[in-house]
C-alpha cells in the first residue's frame, strides 16, 4: 500500500507508493478552484440527484415513564434537488448576497445545522469568492462572538432555531453584523434584535439574486490561493482558532481522500449527519459532490429506526435512504456497537451461541482474506439493516476507534471500515487505511496528497531510531496543509513551517510509529503527557484508550497533577452495565444515587484496575481513585468537542472539587 522512500533515514519522509515522484493536488487537470469542481460535476451529472431532504409529516410529544417529554417525528420520503437545480440555487444565492452588499474576499459566516441549504450556501460563497467562516453550533456564546468579531463579518447565514437559541443572546456583542439570512421560513415573530440588523430568508435572497440586474453582474472568480473557508476548531484547549483553508488546500485534501475509496462514482449514496462545520464532514460531502454521488441529509437523532426522535414503528433515515457511504466519529460507532451487544446479551442461549460462533468464524476467515456469504446472509443481515443494508464503506475519523468496535463494524456490517487520520490544519487529510487491511488500531498509509515525517521528541522518549519501529511527532506536509491560523502569527510560527522546496508542513503534536508496511499508528499525544511527582511520564490519552475498551465505561477522562504521585479518573459509566452491577450488589436508588454510592465507586475502580492490567498499563498509569458521573458528556455540556474529544481544561474546572477530594485536599 505504501512504501518508505528513503534510504537510510527512518524519520522519513513517508509517501504512498503511487505518489513517490510528486504529491497529487488536483482531481482533474485545470479544475483548481471549488467553483470549478462543482461546475465540472454539474456538466457531467446535470440531472442526477444531488441533495436530498426528508419531508416532515408530523411532530408529536411523547411522555416518558419518568415524566419527561420527548419530541418524536414522523418523516416521509426524501425529496431531491438535481445537480443542475443545486447549481442554479447556489448561483442565485451568491448573486443575492452580492446585492445585499457582501463583497468578494470579505468574510461571511455560516452557523447552521447540517442540511442541504448549508452546501447550497457554501457553493454560492465559493462561486462568488466570499471566504466562508464556519462555527460549530455547539460553541458557547463567547466563542461564537469571538469568531464573528475576529473575522469582521457583516452577514451571517443561520437557522431559525439557532437564531432564537444561540445567536440572539450575543448580537449586542457583534456590532458589525448587519444581515442575518435564515435558511428556513422567516420567523413570524422575531426576537428583539438590535437596531440596524435585517433578517432575510434564503428564498428571498435567491429571488433578489435572480433579478436580471443582479444575475448579470460579472462575479470575481477565486484563484487557487484564495481562502475558501476559515474553519473555527472547537479545540480541546482554550479559545477556538480559525484555520485558513484555501481552494487549493481543499481540492488537494479531497483528491487524496477520494483515491482511497474504491469505485467511488455517481451510483453512490452518502448520508450526511455530522456537523458540516467539522472538516471530516465538509471534506466527505465535497468528495461526494465532486464525483456525482447523492447526499441524503440526516441527524444523529433520526439516523436509524431506533434513534431518539423517530416515532416507534416509523422509519429512520438509513432505512429510507439505504446509503452506501457514511462517515462516522468513533462515539457514534461505539454507541451502535454497545446497542447491538446489549441485544446479543438478551438473546436466548441458542441464538447467542450461534451469533458468537458466526462472529468468531468470520473474524478468522476475513483475517485470511476470505468472505463469508452464508454467515452474512443468515446471521449478520439483521445487524447490517440497522444502517440501511447497502453500506459498502464506513469512514472513521475525528478520534481513535477502539479495536473491538472496528472489528465489530467490519464483521457485522459486512463492509470495510477505513480509519483516517487528519486535522483541520491539514484539511482532514493525512492517512486513510487500505480498505482490505483488517488490522486494528492503525490509521493507514499517507494519502497521495501528503507526506509524513517523524520528529524526535526527547522529553517523551520517542525517536526515529527506536526499534522495532521508528517513532516520533507526526509532521504532515503537502498541498493540503492549510495557510495557518487567522490573525495568529505566533501560533503559526510554532505549528507550521515551509521547507526548502516551498512546501508547507504542520506539526501535529501527535506521536506516531511507522510499521514495516508503511502504515502509521498513533501512539501518544504530546499535550497529554504529565510528569508525576516521582518523575514517571503518564500519557493520559493512552490510559483512556486502554480503559475505554471496558464495557462498563461509556467515557473516561484521566487526570494527573505533577505535584501528586498517582492518576485519577472521571468516568461516565454505561447505564445498563452499572445498573446490573448495582442490582448484583443489592444497591438500590436513582441513577444519580447509584453513581454517587461509595461502594459502586469502589467496585468500578476494581473492574477498571483489572482492565488496566489486562491492557498492560504500568502500575503508575492506573487510576487510583475515580469519580462516577451520572451526566453523559455531550458537546452541549461544553465538556467535549463536536467530535467528542475531551476538553481537558473544561473537565478540570467542572470536577475541581472532586480533584481536591481525590488528592486528599478538602
Amino acid at each position: 500500500m505504501s512504501i518508505r522512500i528513503f534510504v537510510d533515514n527512518p524519520a522519513g519522509s513517508y509517501r504512498a507508493v503511487n505518489s513517490q515522484q510528486k504529491l497529487v493536488s488536483l482531481l482533474h487537470e485545470g479544475v483548481n478552484t471549488l467553483d470549478k469542481v462543482f461546475e465540472y460535476a454539474v456538466v457531467h451529472f446535470p440531472q442526477r440527484d444531488c441533495l436530498g431532504t426528508r419531508e416532515l409529516l408530523s411532530e408529536e410529544d411523547e411522555i416518558q415513564p419518568n415524566g419527561k417529554v420527548f419530541k418524536k417525528v414522523i418523516l416521509g420520503d426524501y425529496n431531491w434537488l438535481s445537480y443542475e437545480d443545486t447549481f442554479h440555487l447556489s448561483q442565485r444565492f451568491g448573486s443575492g448576497l452580492a446585492a445585499l452588499g457582501q463583497k468578494p474576499l470579505c468574510n461571511i459566516a455560516i452557523f447552521c445545522e447540517t442540511r442541504a441549504e448549508w452546501i447550497i450556501a457554501a457553493q454560492a460563497c465559493f462561486m462568488y469568492n466570499f471566504p466562508l467562516v464556519t462555527l460549530y453550533s455547539t460553541l458557547g456564546g463567547a466563542a461564537i462572538a469571538h469568531g464573528l468579531n475576529e473575522t469582521e463579518v457583516t452577514h451571517i447565514i443561520t437557522s431559525k432555531d439557532l437564531l432564537q437559541s444561540r445567536l440572539k443572546a450575543i448580537l449586542m456583542d457583534v456590532p458589525r453584523l448587519k444581515h442575518i439570512i435564515v435558511v428556513d421560513k422567516k420567523p413570524k415573530s422575531l426576537p428583539d434584535l438590535p437596531r440596524g440588523i435585517m433578517v432575510h430568508n434564503v428564498a428571498a435572497v435567491q429571488e433578489l439574486g435572480a433579478k436580471p440586474e443582479n444575475i448579470m453582474v460579472s462575479r470575481r472568480q477565486p484563484v487557487p490561493s484564495d481562502i475558501a473557508v476559515i474553519m473555527y476548531t472547537s479545540g480541546s484547549t482554550g479559545i477556538p482558532k480559525g484555520v485558513m483553508i484555501s481552494h487549493s488546500n481543499i481540492i488537494a485534501g479531497i483528491t487524496g481522500m477520494a483515491e482511497r475509496i474504491p469505485n467511488l462514482n455517481e451510483n453512490d449514496t452518502y448520508i450526511g449527519y455530522l456537523p458540516l462545520a467539522h472538516v471530516l464532514e465538509l471534506s466527505a460531502e465535497l468528495v461526494c459532490v465532486s464525483h456525482g454521488c447523492r447526499i441524503g441529509y440526516s441527524s444523529p437523532q433520526t439516523l436509524a429506526d431506533q434513534s431518539s426522535k423517530i416515532k416507534k414503528g416509523s422509519k429512520g433515515d438509513t432505512s429510507m435512504l439505504r446509503p452506501t457511504l457514511m462517515a462516522a466519529v468513533p462515539e457514534i460507532m461505539d454507541r451502535i456497537y454497545k446497542n447491538v451487544m446489549t441485544k446479543v446479551e438478551e438473546m436466548s442461549s441458542v441464538q447467542k451461541t450461534l451469533f458468537v460462533l458466526a462472529y468468531n468464524y468470520k473474524m478468522e476467515q476475513i483475517s485470511k482474506g476470505y468472505s463469508t456469504p452464508l454467515c452474512d446472509r443468515l446471521v449478520f443481515k439483521k445487524v447490517r439493516s440497522l444502517l440501511g443494508g447497502s453500506m459498502r464503506v464506513l469512514l472513521s475519523g475525528g478520534a481513535p476507534l477502539s479495536a473491538a468496535t472496528q472489528r465489530f463494524m467490519n464483521i457485522c456490517f459486512c463492509c470495510p471500515v477505513g480509519q483516517g487520520y487528519g486535522l483541520t490544519e491539514t484539511c482532514g487529510a493525512g492517512t486513510i487505511s487500505d480498505l482490505a487491511d483488517y488490522s486494528t488500531g492503525r490509521v493507514g498509509a499517507p494519502l497521495v496528497c501528503s507526506e509524513i515525517m517523524l520528529k524526535d521528541w526527547e522529553e517523551g522518549g520517542y525517536f526515529s531510531t527506536d526499534k522495532p519501529n521508528p517513532r516520533g511527532e507526526i509532521l504532515i506536509g503537502g498541498p493540503n496543509v492549510t495557510m495557518g491560523y487567522y490573525k495568529n502569527e505566533q501560533k503559526n510560527r510554532e505549528d507550521f513551517f515551509v521547507d526548502v522546496n516551498g512546501q508547507r508542513w504542520f506539526c501535529t503534536g501527535d506521536i506516531g510509529e511507522f510499521h514495516p508496511d508503511g502504515c502509521l499508528k498513533i501512539i501518544d499525544r504530546k499535550k497529554d503527557l504529565v510528569k508525576l511527582q516521582a518523575g514517571e511520564y503518564v500519557s493520559l490519552g493512552k490510559v483512556e484508550a486502554v480503559l475505554k475498551n471496558c464495557p462498563l465505561i461509556d467515557n473516561i477522562c484521566a487526570y494527573a497533577n505533577s505535584e501528586e504521585s498517582y492518576v485519577i479518573g472521571f468516568v461516565v459509566p454505561n447505564q445498563k452495565q452499572l445498573t446490573g452491577l448495582s442490582e448484583q450488589k443489592g444497591i438500590r436508588g436513582s441513577w444519580e444515587e447509584i453513581c454517587n454510592h461509595a461502594e459502586m465507586e469502589k467496585e468500578v475502580l476494581r473492574i477498571i484496575t483489572d482492565a488496566a492490567i489486562t491492557g498492560k498499563l504500568e502500575r503508575f498509569e492506573i487510576p487510583k481513585k475515580i469519580r462516577l458521573s451520572a451526566e453523559p458528556w455531550t458537546p452541549e455540556t461544553g465538556l467535549v468537542t463536536d467530535a467528542f474529544k475531551l476538553k481537558r481544561k473544561e473537565l478540570k474546572t467542572h470536577y475541581q472539587d472532586d480533584i481536591e477530594r481525590m488528592y486528599g485536599g478538602k
